[in-house]
Order: C-alpha cells, then sequence, then structure tokens
C-alpha cells in the first residue's frame, strides 16, 4: 500500500457563508443537522484506507479543535491521527495564508518528516462520496506527478469553476480557472460523445470541472512549491505544472456539491429530506462520522411531518406542521409551529429550570421556537432565539439584505445568526 498523507484545506475565511461563518471556521459549519462539513472529507479518507489526515486552518478555529479532539480517535498502533494545523507566526513567516497553496508550502515540514509516497488535497467544504483508492490507482498507473478529480458539468457551472481539457488518455493539457468568456470556454469545451465513451453520462455538460481534490507525489509536491512563489493550486500552480509535467485527470460521476454560498449550503440540506436523496446519509456501506452524542429520542407532539429529518433529542410541541426541512439535535418547537424549506441547525445544551425562569422574568424567549411561529425557506443558526408567534417569511421576495443584529438575507435565504434573538411578534 502506498503511503499517503491527506491535507484537508478549511482556511479561508467563508465570506460566502457569512453569518454562518462569523464564529467558527467553514470546516465547522453544521450540516444535515448532525454533522460537520469536516466529517465529509475525513470519513471519505478513512472509507478509503487513508487515516493520516491534517487539518489546515486559520480562521475561527476553536470549534473546529473541539469537535475534532472529541470524534476522531484511532487504535494507538494504527499511527492513524486527525490534526488540526492552525495558521501561526514562525521566524520565517509573519502573515496569514495567501492562498491554497500558500498554506500547503508553509507547512512542508509537517508532512514530510515522514516518508509519504503521496499528498491528497482536499476541499474542507464540499459533499460528496468518493474511494480515494481509485483515484489513487489512476495516478500510479499513468505515472502521473498530479491527478485532478474531474466532473462533467454545464455551461452555467464552468464559469465558476477551474475547467480542464484532456487528451484521449486523460492527460491534462489545459486548465483554466473560472473561464469568464464565451472564447475561453470554447477553448476548454469537451465533446459529451467523447466523454461518454469514457464512461461519463455527460449529456449536457461538456466541461471537465476540477472538483479541487488533488493527488500529488509527495517529493514531486515539495519541489514545485520551493521552486515556485505560487500562492494559489487553481489559478497558479497547476497551470504551470501542466506546461512541464504529466497531469492526469480522474473522472468521476457520482453526486457532488460545492458548499460555498449560503444558497447552495441551504438547497443542499433540503435536498437531503427528498424521497430520494441524491447524496444519502443513510448508507449503511460508508457512513458518515461524527461526535457521538448521548442524547434521548426526539419526542414529538401530535405533529405533520412530511419529507424533514428531524434529529436526536428534539422536543416538538403539539399542532406544529414541518415540511421538506431539517431540524437539528437537540431542537425545541412550540405548539402550532410552522416550518418549510428550512434548516434549524438545533441547540447545543438543554436549558435548565432556573434558565427558563430567568429568561421569562427579562422576558427574554428560550432557546429555541415559539408557539405560533412561522419560518419558511430559512436557516435559523445554533442556540437562536425565536418567540411566540415570530414570522420568518421574506414575503417581498428580497435576494440579499443588509445585516442587523437578528437576521440577513443572502440568494434569498433568511438567515438567524447563531445566538440570535427574536421577540415575540417579529416579522421578517
Amino acid at each position: 500500500m502506498p503511503r499517503v498523507v491527506s491535507l484537508i484545506l478549511g482556511g479561508g475565511r467563508g465570506t460566502r457563508l457569512f453569518p454562518l461563518t462569523r464564529s467558527r471556521s467553514k470546516p465547522a459549519v453544521p450540516i444535515a443537522g448532525k454533522y460537520r462539513l469536516i466529517d465529509i472529507p475525513v470519513s471519505n479518507c478513512i472509507h478509503s484506507g487513508l487515516n493520516r489526515i491534517f487539518v489546515l486552518t486559520q480562521f475561527n478555529s476553536v470549534s473546529l479543535h473541539r469537535h475534532i479532539y472529541n470524534t476522531y480517535k484511532f487504535d494507538p498502533f494504527s499511527g492513524g491521527f486527525v490534526e488540526i494545523l492552525a495558521a501561526q507566526q514562525t521566524m520565517q513567516h509573519e502573515s496569514w495564508y495567501q492562498g491554497t497553496a500558500d498554506a500547503v508550502r508553509r507547512n512542508i515540514p509537517y508532512f514530510t518528516d515522514k516518508p509519504y509516497d503521496y499528498a491528497l488535497i482536499l476541499s474542507g467544504d464540499q459533499l460528496y462520496r468518493m474511494n480515494f483508492q481509485e483515484m489513487i490507482r489512476t495516478h500510479v498507473e499513468n505515472k502521473a506527478i498530479v491527478t485532478i478529480a474531474a466532473l462533467p458539468v454545464a455551461e452555467a457551472e464552468a464559469r465558476s469553476c477551474g475547467i480542464m481539457r484532456i487528451q484521449a488518455d486523460g492527460k491534462v493539457i489545459e486548465f483554466e480557472e473560472k473561464p469568464k468568456t464565451q472564447e475561453k470556454l470554447n477553448r476548454v469545451r469537451t465533446d459529451t460523445s467523447w466523454l461518454e465513451k469514457l464512461g461519463l453520462k455527460a449529456g449536457g455538460r461538456p466541461y471537465l470541472a476540477s472538483m479541487g481534490i488533488y493527488l500529488f507525489n509527495a517529493r514531486a509536491l515539495v519541489e514545485l512549491l520551493e521552486s515556485s512563489d505560487a500562492t494559489d493550486f487553481g489559478h497558479e500552480l497547476l497551470p504551470q505544472t501542466i506546461a512541464n509535467h504529466r497531469v492526469q485527470a480522474h473522472l468521476f460521476d457520482g453526486y457532488w456539491e460545492d458548499i460555498g454560498t449560503v444558497g447552495a449550503f441551504h438547497q443542499a440540506n433540503i435536498d437531503l429530506t427528498r424521497d430520494v436523496p441524491a447524496f444519502d446519509f443513510t448508507s449503511g456501506e460508508q457512513p458518515i462520522f461524527t461526535r457521538p452524542r448521548y442524547l434521548p429520542c426526539s419526542r414529538l407532539g401530535s405533529a405533520t411531518v412530511k419529507n424533514s429529518l428531524i434529529c436526536d433529542g428534539c422536543i416538538i410541541g403539539r399542532g406544529v406542521v414541518i415540511e421538506n426541512s431539517v431540524i437539528g439535535v437537540r431542537s425545541i418547537i412550540g405548539e402550532n409551529v410552522t416550518i418549510r424549506d428550512s434548516y434549524m441547525m438545533g441547540i447545543d445544551y438543554y436549558e435548565q429550570a432556573h434558565q427558563v425562569s430567568e429568561n421569562q422574568r427579562q422576558g427574554r424567549p428560550g432557546a429555541g421556537i415559539g408557539a405560533g411561529s412561522v419560518i419558511e425557506r430559512a436557516i435559523i443558526d445554533k442556540n437562536a432565539r425565536i418567540g411566540r408567534n415570530v414570522r420568518v417569511i421574506n414575503d417581498t421576495g428580497i435576494i440579499d439584505s443588509e445585516e442587523t443584529s437578528t437576521h440577513v438575507i443572502r440568494d434569498g435565504v433568511t438567515v438567524i445568526p447563531k445566538s440570535a434573538v427574536l421577540r415575540d411578534g417579529v416579522v421578517i
């Protein structure tokens, strides 16, 4: 077996996911009610037999540290680990990471202290399942220096991705990062009939997009980084490498979603509630691992629930209607509440009797959603307090709004920030 070290990149500011990233890094954002985004690439690595994993971060990494420490504990004889490499000042560097390639360059000593054969570079904000052993096989058989996971996409998606042009043997001969002009798009367009001969059902998707998953020969990666001042893989290092080395495409046609924006994040969660979701967390063969919690079963009082996910430890009152929604751990929902097309992340702790009394004395809503409220097309972040008869419906159809202390609208989705308080009767 080749010796592989995995490097998961999660150091960006996550500005497109704000305010979900106000107090946490992108990989720590909760998904599907009980997981974190970081659980996706880590689980893929574990199922692929890769258990030496570094996570590179620099913004708001405290909750990510806590989650990884409480979740991933390997047999001490296996040599496995999931370890955080947070940005730090050194005698050589005093600034933040300047990009994805720069983040890896700054951490070369940590993955060269052992004789690894390959370095697998992954993103911390994607939803997919992949057997990385198949990618390693593609890399070895083609004697590549770098192998890039490639997914067929339509033109609308191609404008926001790194697009590759390949030869018949899969060698990458051109890489265009986020092509905006029609001329650039035409140059990297691939004939779909040819893609279908390679085993991809590419109908209407004539572009091969980089999935942000790269496999390098470990020694070559170090040499490439040390001989270049490139700060980003997609914009700089990969185009430079294609000109002088064998770069291979590993074709993939399963479910893959880049969860980079509030709209994409919201839709990815709502899609999980379908009768047959494109990405299924209930897969028995390749489950997604996360922090174990010792929570009671959820309690529902004559509620109507359609196409929704209800996580552990929830208390849901009488007359509640929940449709096409994800309800996170420990969520508390009062009587006659309606929730549609929404993601409620849940609550970190149950309030004790004295806390409930103090809330009532101060006229502050308890954690969760108060009786009679209506929530539609929204994301309710952790520990939010929503009072009685609140309406979060965005009935004027605002796409993007200015941020307030209680909410912000992004991509038409209303986001109630972590620990925000909405008093009784508020309408958004």
